[in-house]
């Protein structure tokens, strides 16, 4: 039988396993320790302003089973927001049980209900496993390259 999974807005009582997920998926994705005190302050200043994005918690058996951030961009050229998903983790257990699933059509659904225009993402080029994912779910790859530089 498979296990019922609940999508919700996170609270300020998830604010560790949110710390957790994050440090789960920067290591397993890039190999790197993201610092805590850090960390604390990033997730625990989007928990408290909502003008930053949103966290989502997908429970499976009243645990948390995943999460993910949702920020967004305001594009002239579409009169709209572009949404963002950003820190998606899944934890091991709870993996090919339908949990991105759930998470991603619940945003497809809010982001339609809220107006936003598209949803988009970036990932490492090396994680073929999430790629093949984010295909399944129709997402297909974009002609934007992504540039940065640090300030």
């Amino acid at each position: 039988m498979k296990t019922e999974i609940n999508i919700r807005e996170a609270a300020g009582s998830d604010l560790q396993a949110l710390i957790d997920n994050n440090q789960a998926m920067a290591w397993e994705t890039e190999s790197r320790h993201l610092d805590p005190a850090t960390l604390r302050l990033g997730v625990s200043g989007l928990l408290g302003d909502r003008s930053k994005g949103f966290y989502l918690i997908a429970e499976a058996g009243g645990q948390v089973a995943g999460s993910l951030m949702i920020t967004s961009e305001w594009s002239d050229w579409r009169n709209g927001e572009m949404w963002w998903f950003q820190s998606v983790y899944v934890l091991p257990a709870f993996r090919s049980q339908g949990v991105f699933k759930a998470l991603f059509r619940h945003v497809q659904a809010l982001a339609a209900k809220r107006g936003a225009k598209e949803l988009r993402l970036y990932v490492e080029r090396e994680n073929l496993q999430a790629q093949k994912v984010y295909a399944a779910m129709g997402m297909t790859h974009s002609h934007y390259d992504m540039w940065e530089i640090g300030v």
